[in-house]
């Protein structure tokens, strides 16, 4: 089979995604004042939606990339609330409502065998607990790949972990396999004892909201299709630089990323 320069690789990846989610609130508006009983601007509001955040964003970006996905997230709703400046785009204050969280029950809807590669979306707040996470890397034998806040890396020695510059500098371990996503600068990988640097792309930032969600989506699916990580770390950081292009969380197509990956 030839695939044409328009063709997406095979999508038919079975993906099981286990994560803390949230509702992401967005009010947008301008600021032409202060509020005469408190040195506080007064926000006048222009634009209300809401989005799926956390690891339901990972979903939206795996779906977007023709991944089935099963989802397994909390029940209970977290919601943020940004507030943000029409005119200069800047976050002028995050409101954030959590209820406790029951911790996952370590069940799936099928065995783990039948899926290509298992996703964890950890933002610590309670769905995944660290034993649970370890089970999940010595049970499973396909790739696993990791994006937590938790502090302990080398408890998830069997899997690829995602994290940000800021996460890596709070750790309290190393891990084998560690992809460290450093903003406009790109991403390092860091195995064993070498590290690699990959260039991010060149982007007008306007949100970084969701960036590191569409990130890990990427690399999933590129190592899926090529089993190469090098790849999916470029492939991934194409797509953030896509991502940071528009307000809130926004997937983008395999289509998109390929155009700046230069494929």
């Amino acid at each position: 089979m030839i695939e044409s320069a328009t063709i997406q690789p095979q999508t038919s990846f079975n993906v099981l995604l286990l994560g803390d989610s949230c509702i992401d609130e967005y009010y947008i508006g301008t600021c032409d004042r202060l509020n005469p009983e408190a040195p506080v601007p007064i926000m006048i509001i222009q634009e209300h939606y809401t989005t799926q955040g956390m690891a339901s964003n990972v979903r939206n970006n795996l779906t977007k990339l023709g991944c089935e996905v099963d989802f397994i997230t909390n029940n209970e709703v977290i919601t943020k609330t940004r507030y943000i400046d029409q005119r200069s785009g800047q976050h002028l204050l995050r409101v954030d409502n959590e209820k406790k969280v029951v911790p996952w029950n370590n069940t799936t809807p099928f065995p783990l065998e039948t899926y290509d590669a298992i996703v964890i979306s950890d933002y610590n707040k309670g769905f995944l607990e660290t034993a649970s996470i370890q089970h999940i890397c010595h049970t499973f034998k396909g790739p696993i790949f990791i994006d937590t806040k938790k502090t302990d890396l080398r408890k998830f020695n069997n899997a690829f972990i995602k994290i940000n510059e800021l996460e890596y500098g709070k750790r309290t371990s190393d891990a084998n396999n560690v992809i460290v996503t450093l903003g406009s600068k790109g991403a390092m990988y860091k195995k064993s004892f070498l590290t690699a640097i990959y260039d991010g792309f060149s982007a007008e930032v306007v949100d970084v909201c969701g960036c590191g969600d569409t990130f890990l989506a990427a690399l999933v699916y590129q190592y899926l299709v090529t089993k190469d990580i090098d790849q999916a770390i470029i492939f991934a950081n194409a797509a953030a630089s896509i991502t940071v292009q528009h307000r809130g969380n926004y997937a983008p197509s395999y289509d998109e990323i390929k155009k700046i990956a230069g494929y």
